[in-house]
């Protein structure tokens, strides 16, 4: 739940709340206005933890310190999110068997790296009229990438003067 969600005391408008005191214990179903006064005497303040709960629950604690924890606990899950890139490797149909080695390594690198990758074919002026070439360039690369390191994603199609297919890594999982 993000911080900006969170009400308050005052600004908690329900008529009871489900209350767990400083000390992490059940209070059980309070009126807010005793449940505030709690927090007063305690010098705390009433934070409501569960709103979707009926009635809400509602915690008295050190609002300033749980809005930290809570950024806290964000920041180190979102440090723990892969980061996954686009990695894209173009070639045309007329590639010589060196060059689409040297290309197909770049790819499998990519991969082994956990990146995407987008593999196109570029054709120009009348080698639109000969797409199957690039299929066949396409094909060639498959079968030098280690098998069972990648998934196809989107089989080779054409977007214009562009054929390409999406790759992407397979989880290590399995």
């Amino acid at each position: 739940m993000a911080v900006k969600d969170l009400r308050i005391n005052e600004n908690i408008r329900v008529r009871e709340v489900r209350l767990i005191d400083e000390k992490g214990e059940q209070r059980g179903v309070v009126a807010t206005e005793v449940a505030l006064e709690m927090a007063r005497e305690a010098e705390m303040d009433l934070v409501e933890v569960a709103p979707q709960a009926r009635p809400p629950a509602c915690k008295i604690l050190n609002y300033g310190k749980y809005k930290y924890e809570l950024d806290k606990k964000n920041r180190e899950a979102k440090k723990k999110q892969a980061q996954v890139k686009l990695k894209e490797v173009r070639m045309q149909p007329k590639i010589e068997k060196h060059d689409l080695d040297f290309k197909s390594k770049h790819v499998q690198e990519f991969l082994g790296e956990g990146n995407k990758v987008k593999v196109t074919i570029r054709f120009r002026g009348r080698e639109l009229a000969h797409t199957e070439l690039g299929k066949v360039v396409l094909d060639k690369v498959l079968e030098r990438l280690d098998e069972g390191s990648y998934n196809v994603d989107n089989k080779p199609a054409m977007e214009g003067r562009f054929m390409s297919m999406l790759l992407s890594p397979r989880s290590k999982k399995v």
